[in-house]
């Protein structure tokens, strides 16, 4: 699928036009960057650390909960959304598995994805997420090594917002999607877990973030809850940044005090913006 993808990709270092040759995309400046054999492109300039990468246990984690449908909910709306819009190309920004981006284009049969990732062992999963998703390793705070208004709607799920880029990268009537967690989101689970919270303003922050670039059109707030075993909450914490705050010996003494299975609530804030000139 990379192949179909070239066109909307720049060299990160020179910004000039790249194409695909013997598994490596090359500009004509002569910067060149190798085609992994998993079929997605790494495109972080040299002087790039992927400090804030997800691991290879993190992206594990992420595609054994989601593949069990515990988010289901929150994809199919998300999905429904995007093709309400019709689009032609869709980028995932902060895609991770793909997981999202792949729904959405089994609703999106005109469409073509871009999967944006600072890891590596991510982008291996969304080069293979759908047949018609291209995938590439980029910092979402750096410029992304994209054309100027190639999306018709970029997508933003609990990752990085980079409002300059957002508004570069869509064309002039695009819109951009974004999912975050409300503070109920897991609510249930945060204290006796010892999981971090989410801040009580930070829809309000994203707003403000936005604003200048993006004008909020529409938001809903998505709420439901599922069903999991101790095994299960073991992979949620482990897909996301709780991981780096609680130490998983730590995780299963506490476990071990509260019933199974457990109840946890999910709540999704999807917000819609509109692209400002």
């Amino acid at each position: 699928m990379l192949a179909d993808v070239v066109r909307y990709l720049v060299c990160p270092v020179c910004g000039a036009d790249l194409e695909l040759a013997d598994r490596r995309l090359v500009c004509p400046g002569g910067h060149a960057f190798d085609v992994a054999r998993q079929g997605y492109a790494n495109l972080l300039p040299g002087n790039a650390r992927p400090g804030t990468a997800d691991t290879p246990e993190m992206v594990r984690a992420r595609d054994e909960f989601l593949t069990a449908g515990h988010f289901a909910v929150l994809a199919d709306r998300l999905a429904w959304s995007v093709s309400r819009a019709s689009p032609s190309v869709v980028l995932d920004a902060g895609a991770g598995t793909g997981h999202y981006l792949s729904r959405i284009l089994d609703r999106a049969p005109d469409a073509v994805g871009l999967a944006l990732d600072i890891s590596k062992h991510a982008a291996r999963r969304a080069a293979k997420a759908h047949p018609r998703c291209g995938a590439v390793v980029a910092d979402l705070w750096r410029p992304f090594p994209l054309r100027d208004g190639v999306a018709d709607i970029v997508v933003n799920v609990f990752a990085p917002r980079n409002a300059t880029e957002f508004h570069r990268v869509l064309r002039d009537d695009g819109l951009l999607l974004t999912v975050t967690p409300s503070p109920r989101h897991l609510g249930t689970l945060v204290e006796p877990l010892g999981l971090l919270s989410i801040d009580k303003h930070k829809t309000e922050r994203m707003d403000t973030a936005l604003s200048g670039y993006f004008k909020l059109d529409s938001r809903q707030e998505l709420e439901t809850e599922t069903v999991l075993t101790h095994g299960e909450v073991i992979t949620l914490v482990g897909m996301g940044p709780s991981a780096h705050h609680v130490p998983p010996e730590q995780l299963r003494e506490r476990l071990e005090k509260l019933p199974e299975p457990l109840t946890a609530p999910l709540s999704f804030v999807l917000s819609s913006y509109r692209r400002l000139e």
